[in-house]
């Protein structure tokens, strides 16, 4: 398990308005929770760069103050339009104690099925498994060398010293699937075109109805000018 320092600042204050004071800093609010006590800190947003953006497992060395922790990553908020990171928790880690985490799934080696023209398919990038953290692997490696076509690999199927999978065992990982032949391909393709000139059709209908509206719409107002004017040749009249 490769290990990431981060290092945070103690926050005493809490609550919304004191969050915002510090994102605008370019801090973020985070929680380690999983020990006796539970730790509010924030630290710089381009310190979780290589901890957030990237698809492998990591550890954390955690420094607070004068206080260093084990950890690992539990949760990340985002702000949903700007996808700004609001918060983050994270889980102490201790040496005789197992936690679940989420570990990603590395495909290795060569289908037999794909080299006859079937379709790989990947169903699980990542897994939750139960461990000591002497025993987080980097990745969870799935072999693919005797995956044939309409074969594939489940939870089950999988065996780590010292992990326990939490996954259903029937969740399938990855597949090779028969390669499609012309008949399926030509029905797809008539089905999207057969969709396609449906949307197209109901937009036409639509935008004639649009059109119809606007000339009743011209109509009126023109009616609606000859009574004006009717109306000042009368007022004028008299």
């Amino acid at each position: 398990m490769k290990i990431i320092e981060i290092i945070g600042e103690t926050r005493e204050e809490r609550g919304k308005k004191y969050a915002k004071r510090l994102r605008r800093r370019g801090m973020v609010p985070c929680i380690l929770y999983g020990g006796k006590e539970q730790t509010h800190f924030s630290s710089d947003s381009r310190s979780f760069k290589n901890l957030i953006f990237t698809p492998n497992f990591h550890g954390v060395k955690l420094t607070v103050g004068d206080q260093k922790f084990d950890a690992v990553l539990k949760e990340v908020q985002y702000h949903p339009v700007t996808d700004e990171i609001l918060h983050i928790d994270f889980m102490q880690l201790f040496d005789d104690k197992p936690v679940a985490v989420r570990i990603p799934v590395k495909l290795t080696g060569q289908s037999p099925g794909v080299g006859e023209g079937g379709q790989l398919i990947q169903k699980t990038r990542k897994l939750v498994v139960k461990a000591l953290p002497a025993k987080f692997p980097d990745s969870i490696e799935v072999k693919l060398d005797d995956l044939i076509i309409g074969s594939s690999v489940q939870v089950s199927d999988l065996e780590m010293e010292g992990l326990e999978f939490l996954d259903p065992q029937n969740v399938v990982i990855v597949r090779v699937t028969a390669p499609k032949s012309m008949e399926e391909l030509e029905a797809e393709i008539a089905a999207d075109l057969e969709v396609t000139g449906a949307v197209a059709a109901a937009e036409g209908e639509s935008a004639e109805g649009e059109g119809a509206e606007g000339e009743g719409a011209e109509g009126e107002g023109a009616e609606g000018e000859g009574a004006e004017e009717e109306g000042n040749k009368k007022e004028g009249g008299e």
